[in-house]
């Protein structure tokens, strides 16, 4: 059986990804048609939901879960790993609201995060992730919402943090950040969404016992990009809640779904969010 699976080109994709889709591993039988995508790009295909398999943003997936349901593998979870607001020189906190923004995506977590914190912030400019450093240098918009590789690149460039998005979250909710997780169709077989997760799963642990192995592929989707800040970003974003979510992975998760109902960011879910269970 061949899915689709869409994933970004950003290094703890790549690393996560590799072994599965290489044959490195056991795949129960499974095939994969790989898609590469930016998060944006990612959340717009799944809300068409022409992938079987997709990455995709949490606050995407809260507009989603009646096609899709969450894997316990593969998400970006984590503390200290979140977006950063960044601009040319310091700006006052009371002044964030009234600055020309740039976002990753209005369907980004990243996004979602600035609208809990900065509610009345709506002069928001969506572009690709990347291009948002130069945006701000440019004075093409007051401040930029970066992600990624980003977070290591910004102050060399000249640029300050106004605030540490996920920082942020940690300290009103006390819970590690829920940036992006993977999910699958919902009408697929029960046992082909366990076999899926399992799949993934093992795949980021290969790449953890082996991380020669998943070098080439990695490097050859961030080829701009400097080794050391290739290894960053892998150690960031790539922990034990991208084996597992386990309890507190999905108690992060169903917390900021349960924020963005309240704050009407987001629908209320008619669908259980997580995979059942396997027994």
């Amino acid at each position: 059986m061949k899915l689709t699976l869409g994933f970004s080109p950003c290094p703890n994709d790549t690393f996560i990804f590799d072994a599965m889709i290489h044959g490195r591993i056991d795949t129960e039988g499974l095939e994969f048609e790989v898609f590469l995508g930016d998060v944006e790009e990612l959340n717009r295909r799944a809300g068409v939901a022409d992938l079987d398999i997709t990455k995709l943003s949490y606050h995407a997936y809260a507009h989603l879960t009646e096609k899709y349901i969450l894997l316990d593998a593969g998400s970006a979870l984590g503390n200290n790993c979140g977006p950063l607001l960044i601009a040319q020189s310091p700006i006052l906190p009371e002044n964030i609201s009234d600055l020309k923004i740039a976002i990753p995506g209005k369907l980004t977590t990243a996004n979602f995060l600035l609208s809990l914190a900065f509610p009345n912030a709506t002069q928001k400019v969506e572009m690709l992730f990347s291009e948002i450093e130069s945006a701000v240098l440019n004075g093409n918009v007051d401040a930029g919402l970066i992600i990624h590789e980003n977070r290591f690149t910004y102050a060399e460039k000249g640029l300050v943090k106004l605030i540490d998005l996920g920082e942020y979250w940690e300290q009103s909710t006390g819970m590690p950040i829920p940036l992006g997780g993977i999910v699958i169709k919902r009408d697929l077989p029960e046992s082909i969404l366990h076999k899926v997760n399992r799949i993934i799963r093992r795949s980021v642990e290969y790449a953890w016992a082996n991380p020669a192995a998943s070098e080439t592929f990695i490097a050859q989707h961030a080829q701009e990009m400097d080794p050391a800040v290739r290894r960053q970003h892998i150690e960031l974003y790539v922990n034990q809640y991208s084996a597992d979510l386990g309890k507190r992975g999905r108690e992060a998760v169903s917390n900021l779904f349960k924020l963005a109902e309240e704050q009407k960011i987001i629908p209320i879910p008619k669908q259980a969010i997580f995979l059942p269970i396997s027994v």
